[in-house]
């Protein structure tokens, strides 16, 4: 079975992102981005209804990193700590060596590489230093953007389920991609 330890809390660095523990004075822009209709139309999770949910999910984020249950980082540029996004393997499955990845960016950062260089290292880390053997991504079927930045990192839609979610009371689709750790 994996087995993880996130302590000391591994920050990666790419050339142009720093990636970090989310902390409480992220609070204002995660805030922004679980908030945004932009940001969430394609992510099934709740919206805040306060900075208090906030402050309250990252303390469960934290816990989930101290439990060695998930990890998130947060997305920052070199030499500005801002938080701009997560990348996080959420969901562990250790028996299996497989985790799901998931992300979130701001608006104003789409579209220049980011997510696309933050995915790289979070999936290098997973394979080389987790010991994963798979990640998966569970994408809303028509979020070209989500698909196209897996497709372009080797992740290939593995699954398709028919309505087997329900959100905001209509039943939804799901693509399952999935990327093996082929030891290159």
């Amino acid at each position: 079975m994996l087995s993880v330890n996130f302590t000391p809390f591994p920050v990666i660095t790419t050339p142009r992102l720093l990636l970090r523990k989310t902390t409480p004075d992220d609070v204002n822009e995660l805030y922004y981005l679980r908030s945004s209709e932009v940001v969430m139309k394609d992510i099934d999770r709740p919206r805040p209804k306060s900075k208090e949910d906030i402050q309250q999910l990252i303390e469960k984020i934290q816990n989930m990193i101290a439990n060695n249950e998930g990890i998130e980082w947060a997305i920052t540029l070199v030499g500005d700590h801002t938080f701009i996004g997560t990348i996080s393997f959420h969901r562990l499955i250790k028996e299996h060596y497989r985790a799901e990845v998931g992300y979130l960016l701001h608006p104003a950062h789409h579209r220049k590489g980011i997510m696309s260089e933050a995915l790289k290292a979070v999936v290098a880390y997973g394979f080389n230093n987790m010991g994963l053997h798979s990640i998966e991504a569970q994408v809303t079927p028509g979020n070209i953007a989500s698909e196209k930045l897996l497709e372009t990192h080797g992740f290939v839609r593995e699954g398709y389920f028919k309505e087997n979610h329900l959100k905001n009371g209509n039943f939804i689709d799901t693509a399952i991609y999935s990327l093996i750790n082929k030891g290159e």
